[in-house]
């Protein structure tokens, strides 16, 4: 995600400037004109800063976030008014971005502004989601009932990505370890056994022959083949980043063997999540569906999930306008319908989101049960085949001693 910091004028007459996140700052100025912003101008910050921008750079992890939800319920909960839980937070709290932004919220607070309006103005700390159901626990008055619901929403979220992740930790380290040793004994080993065979004028198989050819040529050229993955690295994100790149790989992405179905299910628990915890915060379905497109993370799935959302706008049903799209299977069309009919449709897009979790853990489990053997297999026959190439004339000249 790139930020960007956008001037915008506010619906009671203000202009402000705010930094988003977004892929791309074409869908970012969609976002913010259905949010009903009057966007003037739109400028992405390069190196993760821009003028004017100062602490909003600053991110907060979903740990730390969950952390603060959870110390905000409690001291709501106690019944302390709203200005005296964010001054107690600020006193608890140790020096750092988060503090100082709270700090500024109490005096917006102190100012007659509500907590919502004082959140929205910085994004990087408080998501628009979060921002949303916040502002919908304060019209209907259960605001401990609306920040509990997140608080179990971001569990959720921090459970299924700290899967992911635990999923990728080995296959990443056993990778960089293995490539580090062949790194070594071509770079290092290789050439000392060449200079061995060069000495002792023996005919070299072919095996040794190709091996050796390989190393010479790798470390000939091994500059320009750094500038070449440096140049090329360079290129793809830039290309990758823009709308075109974006939407390209994302396609790709979707039709890949396992990880495209691995992608499409993290896309419809994730929705289905954020739909329902939205829902059930008191907002709309049609800005809810909005807010919870971007949870998607795939441009091919959200530009289908905006024409949905304009069917649901002209009087189609949530189901029926679901089924028009490319990703949203029977099953998951099915549970949606019935939620519909009786009318419990946010229980059952928590039911919705639970088995595709599940089916996301299942996959993650699968795939790290495949891919290790496989990595140790490649690994170990690249390194094995270089241990025979250079070990086949030492025997061969032990034999010719003999």
């Amino acid at each position: 995600m790139t930020s960007f910091n956008c001037k915008i004028g506010t619906a009671d007459g203000r202009i402000v400037e705010r930094v988003f996140d977004s892929s791309d700052s074409a869908l970012l100025r969609q976002n913010l004109e259905e949010q009903g912003f009057f966007v003037f101008n739109i400028r992405r910050q390069f190196f993760g800063k821009s003028i004017g921008a100062g602490k909003q750079n600053a991110r907060m992890s979903g740990t730390r976030f969950l952390s603060f939800n959870q110390e905000l319920l409690v001291l709501i909960r106690s019944g302390l008014p709203i200005l005296q839980v964010i001054e107690t937070l600020i006193e608890q709290m140790e020096a750092c971005g988060l503090r100082e932004v709270l700090q500024e919220v109490r005096e917006e607070i102190k100012s007659g502004n509500i907590l919502s309006d004082a959140f929205s103005k910085y994004p990087q700390f408080f998501p628009h989601l979060y921002v949303a159901s916040i502002r919908a626990g304060e019209k209907t008055g259960d605001l401990p009932v609306t920040i509990g619901r997140f608080i179990e929403y971001q569990k959720r979220v921090e459970v299924i990505r700290g899967r992911i992740r635990s999923a990728s930790f080995y296959p990443i380290i056993l990778t960089s370890l293995a490539s580090c040793v062949l790194a070594f004994m071509l770079f290092y080993v290789v050439p000392t056994f060449t200079q061995i065979f060069i000495d002792a004028d023996v005919e070299l198989p072919l095996l040794t022959r190709l091996l050796i050819g390989l190393t010479d040529s790798l470390s000939t050229f091994l500059p320009l083949i750094i500038v070449v993955i440096v140049v090329g690295t360079f290129l793809s994100r830039r290309f990758f980043r823009s709308v075109g790149g974006r939407f390209f790989l994302d396609r790709m992405l979707l039709r890949i063997p396992f990880f495209g179905d691995l992608a499409q299910d993290y896309a419809i628990s994730s929705f289905s999540r954020t739909l329902g915890t939205t829902l059930a915060s008191g907002t709309p379905l049609v800005p809810a569906m909005t807010m919870s497109r971007g949870t998607l993370n795939n441009r091919c799935l959200e530009k289908d999930m905006i024409a949905a959302v304009q069917r649901v706008e002209e009087g189609t049903s949530l189901s029926e306008s679901l089924t028009r799209t490319t990703f949203f299977p029977p099953i998951a069309l099915r549970m949606v319908s019935v939620g519909e009919t009786t009318g419990a449709l946010t229980e059952m897009l928590g039911d919705l989101a639970d088995y595709y979790e599940s089916e996301v853990e299942k996959r993650l489990v699968k795939l790290t049960t495949m891919i290790e053997p496989i990595l140790m297999m490649v690994m170990g026959l690249m390194i094995g085949l270089i241990v025979m190439a250079m070990y086949i004339p030492i025997f061969q000249m032990g034999q010719t001693v003999g």
